[in-house]
């Protein structure tokens, strides 16, 4: 953290309060101000863990549960509403409502935020319009009334923002409601200390022991995060998504969860939700998420992908297998068109290593980590069930790739 100034010319209250200020914060946090060579001039950085700069010591949990725990009108109640911004990560603000108004998806109104500040609007017409699509229970607000409300975006003309692929997903999915679409979403993330270069449980400017221990692991020596996992396991329950499990993965400071299976639409409503708590749960750790398909680029570290696994009606009725083989030929000669929409840096993931198949190939195969599309064993045993489509990466936009799948599959 720098706290800038100019220098000033002479001796000024101003400049006499400022270095009261920055005395009486190195006192409280024990920090000791020490300039840092290439500092912008004037700055002073503490020479302090990030948890002492930015303050985070003094936000006791403990505190907070002392007005988290007032009583409240019972008539009223607190809603998140959480929406997605310019950059692919979902941001909220917070309103409250009355019971009537939260009676229902229908009955929520419509609520307004600021676009310029997000990537998502010009500043002389900034407003972006969320519209209420799907609720939850506040899994940070426990009451059992206070709730988290899925929005998505629209302009002032009500054409939805080019930011938000929910409205031309939904579309598709009602037009193909026969089918009746499922979907289990594989997410994968990666923890890493606040000075984001390092991975939780790694040692600084170091390597930990080679892959082989923390996939599924227990133990001190190699499970780093396990409290982050169980308690966003624990508040995405609560809230009511579909997530159906958790592990940890094969590359340390590495996790994944599943949620579904969703019907349609509600699959990548619940995964935006799910990778919301997952960052609110990890601000309560001090500890940052991060979802890039190769955080570590260099040795032999697995990435993190976001692998979708989809079926249809036809697919999980008896003789279904055809079904999905046909799919899977389908997906071939659209495959450049799929990993155009499956996340960003992802062919630093999809190498040929590493539990991939080549960026650059397409094949399917049964209970093939290392082939495009997988098809379970089970499924190809009893003949009918789902496949695993393994190329999305991990911050994979889920609305758009739930889509194009759906897409490939019926047309």
């Amino acid at each position: 953290v720098r706290c800038i100034a100019e220098s000033p010319t002479r001796a000024s209250p101003q400049a006499n309060m400022l270095t009261f200020t920055l005395s009486a914060l190195a006192l409280s946090t024990g920090a000791r101000p020490v300039a840092r060579r290439g500092a912008v001039r004037g700055s002073v950085v503490m020479n302090a863990p990030m948890v002492r700069q930015t303050g985070k010591n003094s936000m006791d949990m403990a505190a907070l549960s002392n007005y988290m725990n007032l009583p409240m009108p019972a008539d009223t109640l607190q809603a998140e509403y959480v929406f997605i911004d310019g950059s692919n990560k979902a941001r909220s603000k917070c309103r409250t409502l009355s019971n009537k108004q939260a009676a229902s998806i229908e009955s929520l109104p419509n609520w307004t935020y600021d676009g310029s500040s997000t990537g998502q609007a010009p500043g002389k017409d900034s407003e972006v319009i969320m519209k209420p699509v799907a609720m939850y229970l506040d899994p940070f607000r426990p009451n059992g009334k206070n709730i988290l409300v899925l929005c998505d975006t629209y302009d002032g003309l009500g054409n939805a923002l080019p930011t938000n692929p929910r409205a031309a997903a939904a579309k598709l999915f009602e037009e193909h409601a026969e089918q009746v679409p499922w979907f289990g979403i594989e997410q994968e993330y990666t923890l890493f200390n606040l000075d984001m270069s390092t991975p939780l449980g790694w040692p600084n400017n170091g390597y930990p022991l080679p892959q082989g221990p923390y996939y599924c692991g227990a133990g001190a020596d190699r499970m780093f995060g396990r409290a982050i996992s169980d308690a966003h396991y624990a508040a995405c329950r609560y809230a009511g998504l579909t997530i159906s499990g958790t592990n940890a993965e094969v590359m340390p400071g590495q996790w994944e969860y599943q949620v579904g299976p969703c019907v349609g639409i509600a699959g990548a409503d619940q995964l935006w939700m799910s990778r919301y708590i997952l960052d609110r749960v990890a601000e309560d750790f001090n500890v940052y998420v991060t979802l890039h398909p190769k955080p570590i680029k260099t040795g032999d570290w697995n990435g993190a992908g976001c692998h979708i696994n989809f079926s249809t009606k036809k697919m999980r009725a008896p003789g279904g297998l055809a079904e999905i083989i046909a799919t899977c030929e389908k997906m071939g000669p659209k495959h450049i068109e799929h990993i155009a929409i499956y996340g960003e840096d992802n062919e630093a993931r999809l190498t040929g290593n590493h539990e991939t198949c080549s960026i650059n190939e397409f094949k399917y195969g049964v209970a093939d980590r290392g082939a495009s599309i997988r098809i379970p064993r089970d499924t190809n045993t009893e003949g009918c069930g789902y496949l695993e489509d393994r190329r999305p990466a991990s911050n994979v936009e889920p609305y758009a790739a739930t889509a194009k799948i759906m897409d490939t599959c019926v047309n």
